[in-house]
């Protein structure tokens, strides 16, 4: 492994999941198992170092959050959570879940409906302070181009983590979703994952990283694989996946990308 990479990373998204089990409402079910056995097995061949990593609920297991759990439970040290709750959730489950190991929300929004307005309500379960006391982050993933009107039904206050580049309309300083994370991060922590290029809709994912580097900088950069790429899988060559990230940021950044932010998001006591 080139000296330039960190000696150990962290994976800030990816899935666990058995094959055929999906919420009843679900509108793919993958038929295939992707086990933490075989996220290991593939970051360690491309890599050649030691992973961290951060499971992700996948959205058609729904709010069964069961298996991530699972696995937070068995490997404390080495991973963090992020799952998918009901904006009904209370302190009391957010407490339990941070035991666990989870970190934060997800709202995959891609494919449905933009309108979150049951999570922009006066906050009657102490969820926003759950979040807010314990660290924790909204992980959002929309739909391109739609970002900046669900940021107005969000809380201006909320920390996010936002999926896949943020699928912007156009690699720009101007587009419409940079401008509005830029604005936001100003008073807000913001982070944006630089992964799943697939599903930016064409746009040069090169691109798109280089003005989140230009216009937010280093520090609010993550890297996730989205192994095993659903709904993409013939993209879930891991070494292609983790490779690419000199190509979009350059060497100079990649110990704070893949191992110094991630750390301080998820790992941190």
């Amino acid at each position: 492994m080139n000296s330039v990479f960190p000696n150990f990373f962290i994976d800030t998204h990816f899935h666990v999941f058995a094959a055929g089990v999906g919420a009843p409402d679900a509108r793919y079910v993958p038929q295939y198992t992707a086990s933490l056995a075989a996220w290991r097995n593939c970051s360690e061949l491309a890599s050649k170092v030691a992973a961290k990593g951060v499971v992700v609920q996948t959205s058609f297991l729904g709010f069964d959050n069961t298996q991530i759990l699972a696995e937070l439970a068995m490997y404390p040290e080495t991973l963090r959570g992020v799952a998918v709750l009901p904006s009904t959730t209370d302190a009391a489950t957010i407490a339990v879940l941070h035991s666990y190991g989870v970190r934060g929300i997800r709202l995959n929004l891609a494919g449905r409906s933009h309108d979150v307005a049951d999570w922009s309500k006066p906050n009657t379960h102490g969820l926003w302070e759950a979040i807010e006391s314990w660290g924790w982050h909204v992980e959002l993933h929309t739909d391109q181009g739609a970002l900046p009107a669900v940021l107005t039904q969000m809380p201006a206050y909320v920390p996010l983590v936002i999926d896949h580049m943020g699928k912007p309309e156009h690699p720009q300083a101007q587009d419409a979703t940079v401008r509005a994370l830029v604005k936001r991060v100003k008073h807000a922590a913001v982070h944006v994952k630089l992964s799943g290029a697939y599903r930016l809709g064409g746009l040069d994912a090169k691109a798109v990283a280089s003005v989140w580097l230009e216009e937010l900088g280093a520090e609010q950069l993550l890297w996730g694989s989205d192994w095993p790429c659903t709904n993409h899988e013939t993209m879930a060559d891991y070494p292609k996946l983790f490779g690419v990230l000199t190509d979009w940021v350059g060497t100079d950044h990649l110990d704070v990308i893949l191992r110094h932010n991630p750390d301080r998001l998820y790992f941190k006591p």
